[in-house]
């Protein structure tokens, strides 16, 4: 059996090549090498913990070591460094564990770098001198577009959010049968100064401790961020409309729709990758919602002639830069470009006009990403609403992290007349 250590090393020579998420990798080295829960839960704290802090453990690196790296080493260092500095492990444990994953011609240079770190600790954990955007580990072209938008107190707000863990929230499923093993209403702030998610709306939960598996495969729950809800909020499902969730893997959403509608007998769900269907069929019916309809369709092309006119709502949570839910994808910082999002909004404009020759006279459309960027957001939405006179604007939620302590999330509702 392969330690955690081992395998978070093995992750990050994986991950670099850009083939496949993080969460992906965790979950695959931690069953091909069945790790306990302790060491699965290691593993995840590694992995995750390099991901966020990546600038800052290659910056502390460079404060300890004078000289080329070769890649493995390097991810050794991290992996290290990450135990020492960010999860504050013991001393003689990240040391000692640390130089046992090391090639033998190696190993001298890793015991050397982590005894610096473990007797310089101080001094490399005070970063008052370190630029923000390494400090916090994000791309300095983020920093430049947060600063301009948010200003630079708020932009590192930001940034410091995006590295702590996510805490995970459940929404108790109204269509499941009454259970007695629910949890028990959620406690306000003022009696729990623990919880780490304002002003929790109804409904929903933080789980302390070990996920509810029972609760979760019975359909009594469904994890969820409380963001999740505004887009459905403002587009207000109500029984026997016929709603279309057109981008609904894996489910989350049109969850809340049905939820809404006491069903989902008028809900059709959609989505461009046939493979993601399974998957949103099963949640879906895991939650107690099997009559609705669900389709392949990529919205980048026209609508099949038999939904024209056909909704009296729409959701359209669409692709996105996931600016919103850096906490949560930790890979996204690294892998996004400032071209993409240019890129994204003109897929996003293009959704939508494909999206709206399926609204019946005086429906309406809710846009939704979980992009905290202008240009996907307000700034797309007034510049569809100026080549499109017979739409209207009737609200906008827009959820930041650093001030909302949730994910990232916009929504806009529009109405044709």
């Amino acid at each position: 059996m392969k330690s955690p250590r081992r395998a978070a090393v093995s992750i990050l020579r994986a991950w670099t090549k850009g083939h496949a998420y993080a969460e992906n990798l965790i979950e695959r080295h931690a069953s091909r090498n069945d790790l306990s829960s302790a060491d699965r839960a290691l593993l995840n704290a590694i992995v995750l913990g390099v991901l966020r802090n990546l600038r800052l453990l290659d910056h502390w690196i460079g404060e300890l070591r004078k000289g080329k790296l070769d890649d493995e080493t390097r991810d050794i260092l991290r992996v290290g460094l990450c135990q020492l500095l960010i999860l504050e492990l013991p001393d003689h444990a990240a040391v000692f564990e640390t130089v046992e994953l090391g090639k033998s011609a190696s190993r001298g240079l890793i015991n050397a770098v982590m005894r610096r770190a473990a007797a310089t600790k101080k001094k490399l954990l005070d970063l008052s001198e370190v630029p923000p955007a390494v400090a916090c580990s994000h791309p300095d072209w983020l920093l430049k577009r947060w600063k301009k938008a948010y200003g630079k107190d708020e932009a590192i707000e930001l940034m410091l959010f995006n590295n702590q863990p996510a805490p995970t929230i459940a929404r108790i499923n109204p269509l499941a049968p009454a259970s007695a093993d629910l949890p028990p209403a959620p406690r306000s702030q003022e009696e729990d100064e623990e919880t780490t998610v304002p002003d929790l709306p109804d409904g929903f939960f933080q789980i302390e401790g070990p996920i509810p598996t029972q609760l979760l495969a019975s359909g009594a729950i469904y994890i969820q961020d409380p963001a999740t809800r505004h887009c459905v909020d403002l587009l207000d499902p109500r029984p026997g409309e016929r709603i279309l969730d057109a981008c609904a893997a894996p489910g989350g959403k049109a969850f809340l729709i049905a939820a809404a509608q006491r069903g989902g007998k008028d809900l059709i769900c959609t989505d461009s990758n046939e493979k993601r269907l399974p998957r949103l069929r099963e949640n879906l019916e895991r939650l107690h919602i099997k009559d609705t309809e669900i389709d392949c369709h990529d919205w980048s092309t026209p609508a099949p002639a038999k939904w024209h006119a056909s909704f009296d709502a729409i959701l359209l949570d669409v692709p996105c830069s996931n600016t919103g839910v850096f906490r949560r994808r930790v890979d996204v910082r690294w892998r996004i470009k400032p071209s993409d999002i240019t890129e994204l909004t003109k897929l996003q404009r293009q959704i939508i006009e494909n999206a709206l020759p399926c609204l019946k006279p005086g429906g309406r459309l809710v846009y939704s990403t979980c992009s905290i960027e202008a240009e996907e957001n307000t700034g797309l939405i007034e510049a569809l609403l100026a080549d499109h006179p017979e739409l209207s604007l009737e609200g906008t939620h827009q959820a930041l992290p650093q001030r909302d302590g949730t994910d990232g999330a916009f929504a806009a509702l529009l109405r044709l007349a």
